[in-house]
């Protein structure tokens, strides 16, 4: 069965086994997505529908507006104004169809109606323990010259595989390729306990928003782990830098989606190799172009490098979009003779 094929058949048991779920869990699902901004289609409106049928009740709707907009973490961190607005006016089409007007979903919707569109948001994400990683981003894929400033699913597939290998990260120094907006570096730092995580970019103002986003998540500021926000460019790193952060594990995700940074990625990843011989490179890839990310493996190849397919995540912790090709690499040097 082939890694598209093996997608499809978990997403295909996540919509059975959601059948199965209690109310509680399905408040829950909306809660994580609500929050993570995921795409409208992929909510449980399915079960909301066969509620609002069953009961004739808006209640199961008003326990739904405490978990998402009415929600504290709404008002502190609240995701896109438009965002809101559309689930809202969903949630509202589908009371009409199932129930009596709910006062407080119209109140609610009469709020953000009268709320300016901003550039920014709040991507919200909830760890296993029920803590809350909250980011925040441009509401735009691509801004500022950049697309380093939104989460993307790599990283999210990643920081879930993180969650269930903390041994890679534990007691370690960490050094973060790409991090962007720094979810997946947060998820180390909060579950895995590493004694130095380096959350690395090249862009002036993605390391703005991700140094925000670290001292908005509590990390830094003399506490364990000890946590730094460094600009690395990899064409230009020299030696002295790889060798001061000296990492044990080097992590990057989506950050193989142009053809034009594969050579200088390959290089910077053998220097690290070169100053820190037993370091675990990770790199996570969503494969939108195979023949750029074929073209990454080959200029591996040529920099002396091998790679290693490893197995992804089991669990689903995070939504976002499970059919996407994603692939998982373990990157080491090869023995030469």
């Amino acid at each position: 069965m082939g890694k598209q094929e093996v997608n499809k058949h978990t997403w295909k048991m996540a919509l059975s086994e959601q059948k199965e779920e209690k109310p509680e869990d399905i408040l829950r699902d909306f809660r994580a997505s609500f929050f993570s901004m995921n795409r409208l289609a992929s909510f449980p409106w399915t079960f909301l529908d066969s509620e609002l049928q069953s009961n004739k009740s808006s209640e199961f709707i008003s326990e739904l507006l405490k978990q998402t907009c009415l929600h504290p973490l709404c008002g502190k961190f609240p995701p896109s104004v438009r965002f809101r607005r559309i689930f809202l006016s969903e949630l509202i089409k589908r009371e009409a169809a199932g129930c009596d007007p709910l006062d407080e979903l119209y109140d609610a919707l009469a709020e953000v109606l009268g709320v300016e569109e901003t550039l920014h948001c709040h991507k919200t994400y909830f760890l296993p323990t029920g803590d809350a990683i909250s980011l925040l981003e441009n509401v735009a894929v691509i801004s500022e010259g950049t697309t380093g400033l939104v989460t993307w699913e790599a990283a999210l597939y990643l920081a879930e595989w993180v969650l269930e290998n903390p041994q890679v990260f534990t007691g370690r120094s960490v050094l973060e390729l790409g991090s962007g907006v720094g979810l997946t570096g947060i998820t180390v730092c909060r579950s895995c306990s590493p004694v130095r995580f380096v959350f690395s970019d090249c862009h002036a103002v993605v390391l703005e928003k991700l140094r925000e986003n670290v001292r908005l998540n509590g990390l830094g500021g003399g506490k364990s782990p000890s946590v730094t926000v460094d600009q690395l460019d990899w064409t230009t790193a020299p030696e002295e830098q790889i060798r001061r952060i000296r990492p044990d594990t080097v992590i990057a995700a989506d950050v193989v989606y142009d053809p034009e940074v594969a050579g200088s990625l390959a290089d910077l990843l053998l220097k690290i190799l070169k100053c820190s011989a037993a370091a675990e490179i990770l790199i996570c890839s969503t494969v939108r172009n195979p023949e750029t990310y074929g073209g990454f493996k080959l200029r591996l190849e040529a920099a002396g490098l091998g790679h290693q397919v490893l197995t992804g995540p089991v669990g689903a912790v995070f939504p976002y979009n499970r059919l996407a090709p994603i692939e998982l690499i373990k990157v080491f040097r090869v023995q030469e003779g």
